[in-house]
């Protein structure tokens, strides 16, 4: 079930944010102390490269723009406080029903996850991601979705849904901050005929995902022509995806060098 309007309001304020690790990536090189982005700063450089941020800082924004707006929202998530953390928000309707909201996942629209509501349905739905089914399968202490794709492939996102206390919630922000992964990935939502279609740089490739299927993209060789290609599908600032795609190379060669040694 889709969440109502009041909530999908608020969501889509984020219809053409990318969502990206390029920015975690360029501030890590250049901030002292804190790094996790306070949105003040996040609306920013928003302002002046067209970039948003990873999954926290995406939900940091999204929570302000939730209470700003009455409704009630709290942050979600699984292994926090480590690499492989990931975040998103529960928002919950006059009635108390929760939707997940995960702008971390550009792919996903928010769902409802409450399996004891008559609403919520147990079937694969559509409607929620391009090109697949999505599944909602309740767990202890919290849900799985699962993504059923056309060619058979299945891909998984657990969350633990009890309301992770804020200052939790931040620590584990800045940890993530402090913690760059060597391969980039740019996502953002993109018009493409007459849907809306997912497009993605991911360590070095790059895809278009629609209701039609995937399209892989013609592989380059150099950071300028990514630069063009990533500026050109997702608007951000070409001088800044140059300076944070050399970024990745040196940490990709660093990477390489140390499992060499």
């Amino acid at each position: 079930m889709k969440a109502p309007e009041e909530i999908l309001a608020i969501w889509k304020r984020f219809d053409d944010f990318p969502m990206e690790t390029f920015t975690k990536a360029w501030f890590y090189s250049k901030a002292e102390g804190k790094r996790q982005r306070s949105i003040a700063l996040m609306k920013a450089h928003r302002e002046q490269y067209g970039i948003s941020g990873n999954c926290f800082d995406l939900a940091i924004w999204l929570l302000e723009e939730f209470t700003q707006a009455g409704i009630k929202a709290y942050p979600v998530g699984s292994h926090l406080n480590t690499e492989d953390g990931h975040v998103g928000l529960v928002a919950e309707d006059a009635s108390g029903r929760r939707y997940l909201c995960d702008l971390g996942d550009l792919w996903l629209q928010p769902i409802l996850i409450d399996a004891d509501n008559p609403a919520f349905t147990k079937e694969r739905q559509t409607g929620f991601f391009p090109a697949a089914e999505v599944e909602v399968l309740p767990k202890p202490g919290g849900v799985e979705i699962v993504y059923h794709r056309p060619n058979g492939k299945q891909s998984r996102q657990s969350y633990e849904t009890d309301p992770v206390p804020l200052d939790f919630f931040m620590e584990a922000a800045e940890f993530s901050q402090n913690h760059v992964y060597p391969k980039p990935l740019f996502e953002k939502r993109i018009p493409y005929k007459n849907e809306i279609a997912h497009w993605e740089f991911d360590d070095w490739k790059s895809f278009l995902s629609t209701s039609e299927g995937l399209f892989p993209e013609e592989p380059l060789s150099t950071t300028e022509e990514w630069a063009e290609r990533i500026c050109q599908r997702t608007g951000a600032d070409k001088e800044f995806l140059i300076e944070t795609l050399e970024i990745y190379r040196k940490m990709g060669k660093s990477k390489e060098k140390s499992e060499e040694e």
